[in-house]
C-alpha cells in the first residue's frame, strides 16, 4: 500500500479492557491452527442437518409423551398435534432444500427475510449449540458465517458512502488496523472501534447505517449476527486469532476490500 494513501477516520468508543465474554473459559493456551478456524461450508450444511433432526426428533418425542393426556382432553387432540408438527417438519425440509439450492445453485431462490435474514440466523444459533457439545463450535461458526455471507453478496446491494458503517474490534494488530484504515479511507466511509457488542449496537442506533462490514473471532461475530442482521444488511469477516483471542487479531484485507467496494459501487482503488 501507498505511503501516503488516505485513512480513514478512526473513532473509538471505549470501556474496561476485559477479555471478551465469549472467551471466558479459554485456559490461556495456543488456540488450534494458530487461531484460524477455517472450514468449508459443507461441515455447516451437515450440522445444521443434524439439528434440524434433531429438532424434528424432539417435537416427536413430545407428542409421544403427551398425546394420552391431551386425548383425555379431545380425541381430535393428538392428530391436529401430529398434523401440525408434520407440516412444520415438511416445512423446514423444503426451507433447507432451497438453503441449499440458494447457496450451490446459479441463484438465490428465496427472499432475504426468508434466508439470511430470517430462518436463517435462527439455524446458525441452533447448529452453534449443537456444535459446542462436541466441541467443535468456532469451526461451524465460521462455516455458517461464510454461507450467510455469500447469500448476502449475492444480493448486490448499493448504497452512498454516508450509509456504510465499518465496524471493527480493539484487538486487530497495527499492520491490520493500517489496513483497514486505508482501505476505508480510500472508499471514504467511517470505521468504529467498538471495544463491546453492546456498544456496537449503539453505533447502529445512533448512525442509522444501510448496511453494515462488521470485523468479530466467530463467537461475537454469531452474537452481532443474531442482533443486527434482522433489521439491516450486515457483511460479517471473521479473524484469525495467533496470539489468542482479543489480541493481535488478523483479518482478510482483500475481502474486506472488495465487500466495501461493490456496496459503495466503486472501482477497485490501486495497489
Amino acid at each position: 500500500m501507498a505511503a501516503d494513501a488516505p485513512r480513514a477516520q478512526l473513532i473509538r468508543i471505549e470501556t474496561d479492557r476485559r477479555l471478551g465474554h465469549e472467551w471466558d473459559e479459554w485456559d490461556g493456551r495456543p488456540l488450534p491452527n494458530t487461531g484460524d478456524f477455517s472450514a468449508p461450508p459443507g461441515l455447516f450444511f451437515r450440522y445444521a442437518a443434524v439439528t434440524l433432526g434433531v429438532g424434528l426428533a424432539l417435537f416427536a418425542g413430545i407428542l409421544y409423551l403427551l398425546g394420552p393426556r391431551l386425548a383425555l382432553l379431545h380425541p381430535a387432540l393428538p392428530g391436529v398435534l401430529a398434523a401440525t408438527i408434520t407440516a412444520a417438519a415438511v416445512a423446514a425440509c423444503l426451507w433447507f432444500v432451497l438453503l441449499l439450492l440458494s447457496f450451490y445453485g446459479p441463484t438465490v431462490v428465496l427472499p432475504e427475510r426468508l434466508l439470511e435474514r430470517g430462518p436463517y440466523l435462527q439455524l446458525m444459533n441452533a447448529t452453534s449449540h449443537l456444535a459446542r457439545v462436541v466441541h467443535r463450535r468456532d469451526w461451524v461458526e465460521h462455516a455458517a458465517i461464510d454461507v450467510y455471507n455469500a447469500l448476502a453478496e449475492r444480493r448486490h446491494r448499493r448504497v452512498q458512502k454516508g450509509e456504510l458503517l465499518v465496524l471493527i474490534p480493539r484487538c486487530l494488530s497495527r499492520e491490520t488496523l493500517d489496513g483497514v484504515l486505508q482501505i476505508a479511507g480510500h472508499y471514504e466511509v467511517p470505521v468504529f472501534v467498538a471495544t463491546r457488542g453492546q456498544l456496537a449496537r449503539r453505533v447502529i442506533r445512533e448512525r442509522r447505517p444501510r448496511a453494515v462490514v462488521a470485523v468479530a473471532c466467530e463467537r461475537d461475530m454469531m452474537t452481532g449476527l443474531r442482533d443486527v442482521a434482522g433489521k439491516l444488511p450486515v457483511l460479517g469477516l471473521t479473524m484469525q486469532l495467533p496470539n489468542g483471542p482479543c489480541r493481535d487479531a488478523v483479518l482478510d484485507l482483500a475481502v474486506m476490500d472488495r465487500w466495501v467496494r461493490s456496496l459503495v459501487g466503486m472501482p477497485d482503488r490501486p495497489t
